[in-house]
């Protein structure tokens, strides 16, 4: 079957996915989240190089799954001095930059995990060094400087629709409702709106959970982007 003739399929389903993964070519459409191994992903590159249209963007779902590649590719989105750490080069280089920046107590995020699992404050990026060394902390992970009373907000756009609302835990740093935190909504200013629309361009996404930390004197920066948030 020659592409011309060929009028595109419309999958909907991870098993159909599956099933028919070697035999999809270009104009075939793959309809929602693929759940994919970590050892799979590379499959993405291989859809899109096939001219494969995944729905979401086969970016937006990578994005989703890493913390390590969002904190690359919205590093200008983040706070100043976010990093991803691969090895213990990477601490030592972390280290003398936030020496000069001044910044002593840190946040790690690790790669795969949500609902604030993988989220860690320390002391000192020695701290975080000496665990990596002694301790057993895996590879790889974001650390950024922690931001004291920031305002954490969820946004949650679909198409035009969209939402806010804030998070508070009054127990923890973590502001997550999984684990207790309270909620309100939040009227986003017209720069925060633009701001999301701008980072979900960025990423491809069509919709999203975006996570906004406000800090005191008003500046937003991405937290995290997600295909997931407890919607559906």
């Amino acid at each position: 079957m020659t592409d011309q003739a060929h009028t595109g399929r419309i999958l909907y389903s991870n098993a159909s996915f599956r099933k028919e993964f070697h035999e999809l070519s270009h104009g075939d459409c793959i309809v929602g989240r693929l759940n994919l191994k970590n050892s799979e992903e590379s499959l993405f590159l291989d859809l899109v190089e096939r001219g494969i249209t995944l729905i979401p963007s086969a970016l937006s779902q990578q994005l989703s799954r890493s913390k390590c590649l969002q904190a690359v590719v919205y590093e200008k989105h983040m706070i100043p001095g976010t990093t991803v750490a691969r090895r213990k080069h990477d601490l030592v280089s972390c280290i003398e930059k936030f020496g000069r920046m001044k910044v002593r107590e840190v946040v790690t995020k690790q790669d795969r995990l949500d609902c604030g699992l993988g989220i860690n404050f320390w002391n000192s990026i020695e701290d975080v060094y000496n665990a990596a060394c002694f301790s057993g902390l895996e590879f790889p992970f974001v650390v950024q400087p922690f931001v004291p009373d920031a305002t954490d907000v969820r946004v949650i756009i679909m198409g035009e629709y969209q939402e806010a609302y804030w998070r508070m835990s009054r127990n923890s740093f973590r502001n997550n409702l999984h684990f207790g935190g309270e909620s309100g909504s939040y009227e986003l200013s017209t720069e925060y709106k633009n701001r999301c629309r701008e980072i979900m361009t960025r990423g491809k996404f069509p919709y999203a959970h975006i996570d906004l930390m406000l800090t005191r004197d008003g500046t937003a920066y991405l937290a995290e982007i997600n295909l997931r948030g407890g919607i559906k």
